[in-house]
């Protein structure tokens, strides 16, 4: 009856049905001394996974540590806060200087009518001067 059981075990372990208490019944058979001789094929898988559980490794494993992403990151940040800063700065420089240049194209503007006004003062102050100088010269001649 036993022998019957062990296979029934067999067969839903394989199917990968078997309860944990029900593969523990099968490793003590299958690592025991009387194993039928239909079944010896899977003792040698029963035992490798007994031998297999039983090794450990004893040699020192050396890991190089991980660098942190975080430090990473951290550089991005203050570089993205530096170039955020550097751009205003320059910008603020460039703005200043294009208000300057437009006061400059006003002011410009400015004396370049002040000073046309100013010749067109002046051409009317010269022709009067040389009216008075026309009727200067001729009373000295009448009075001569």
């Amino acid at each position: 009856m036993e022998l019957a059981n062990i296979e029934k075990l067999l067969e839903k372990y394989l199917n990968a049905e078997t309860t944990l208490q029900e593969e523990t019944t099968l490793k003590t058979y299958f690592t025991g001394e009387f194993v039928a001789e239909h079944l010896q094929e899977y003792a040698s898988l029963f035992n490798y996974f007994a031998s297999a559980k039983a090794e450990t490794y004893t040699k020192t494993i050396r890991l190089a540590p991980k660098k942190s992403k975080k430090k990473h990151f951290r550089w991005w940040s203050v570089a993205a806060s530096v170039l955020v800063l550097l751009s205003i700065f320059i910008g603020r420089q460039q703005y200043h200087k294009n208000e300057q240049r437009k006061e400059a194209k006003i002011i410009y503007a400015q004396v370049t009518k002040g000073l046309a006004l100013l010749s067109s003062n002046l051409k009317k102050g010269e022709q009067a001067v040389a009216t008075l100088y026309l009727y200067e010269n001729t009373v000295h001649k009448i009075l001569k």
